[in-house]
């Protein structure tokens, strides 16, 4: 007979698998349904498929990955409604194509712009015994940046690799990530230079 751990249909006594690392995709179940929302996906198509290299690559590592996503003020949403509502015609369909969640995938639902803001990420986050967060997603300047800020307050260390966030704009983008490297110490290596075995080693 299976333990509760083992048994996928037992949810009491179950325990997530620990991991130093994961990696944060942050509002990338978007609709874009907002002003200037052509602006960003122009940069966030090209960032979703970068993103979506290093998510396979996370995952061969055993790294968990976590979605800290807006809930477009939809309380009753699950995550397959909003994956539903944003396939559905919407303007960022092409994104979340790209980026849907797997079934082992975490989803954290935010009611504002930092991931960690009215949410149980930090509880998921020590559950997990994580020290470095990998930040990715939309938009650069705005949540992701909020988010890091929170992050870095609460002592983890940041990965916020500069090919897998986008704005509005290259110099906003820019921008964000000048303060995330020099003020948050964060690295922001690009997707393809990380070496994230030396993130797992304890």
């Amino acid at each position: 007979m299976p333990d509760a751990q083992s048994d996928p249909n037992n949810f009491h006594g179950q325990r997530v698998k620990s991991c130093a690392l994961a990696l944060l995709m942050i509002d990338v179940i978007n609709d874009l349904d907002f002003p200037e929302s052509d602006q960003l996906l122009r940069y966030a198509l090209p960032m979703a498929e970068r993103l979506l290299e290093l998510k396979r690559k996370v995952k061969q590592l055993g790294i968990p990955v976590i979605y800290v996503n807006d809930n477009f003020g939809r309380w009753q949403s699950n995550l397959p409604k909003l994956v539903e509502h944003c396939l559905n015609g919407s303007k960022g369909q092409a994104l979340v194509e790209l980026l849907q969640p797997d079934d082992d995938d975490y989803f954290i639902v935010k009611p504002r712009h930092s991931g960690f803001f009215g949410t149980s990420l930090n509880l998921l986050l020590e559950d997990l015994e994580v020290e470095t967060l990998i930040l990715t997603g939309v938009a650069g300047n705005i949540c992701v940046l909020l988010t890091a800020n929170d992050a870095y307050l609460r002592d983890y260390k940041l990965i916020v690799p500069r090919d897998c966030i986008a704005s509005n704009t290259k110099e906003e983008n820019l921008t964000a990530l000048k303060q995330i490297e020099k003020i948050l110490k964060a690295e922001t290596s690009p997707s393809s230079e990380l070496q994230l075995e030396k993130f797992l080693a304890k």
